[in-house]
């Protein structure tokens, strides 16, 4: 493998690591910008208020993108083993 085929498989796989990722990490950011609008406006300044609500909207987003998410990573394994096969 050469030096460019290197950097194309590695920019490919952190192109897949941003899409793969991004559905929760913004469902994430989110929750937590409303939550601490929330407590700004209400002056709770409790700190484990954050985590249960985060925690639930984490995993349903995670329910609800995972088709999306297991698609865009057997693509990527699809590349990378016709890359594979190829011999390069």
């Amino acid at each position: 493998m050469t030096g460019p085929e290197t950097l194309d498989v590695a920019r490919d796989a952190i192109l897949t690591l941003i899409l793969v990722a991004s559905p929760v990490m913004l469902v994430g950011l989110a929750v937590g910008v409303g939550i601490s609008l929330f407590q700004a406006l209400t002056q709770i300044q409790e700190m484990t208020l954050v985590f249960v609500p985060k925690i639930l909207a984490i995993f349903i987003a995670m329910l609800i993108s995972l088709p999306f998410m297991a698609s865009i990573m057997q693509g990527q394994m699809h590349r990378i083993a016709a890359r594979i096969i190829s011999g390069g």
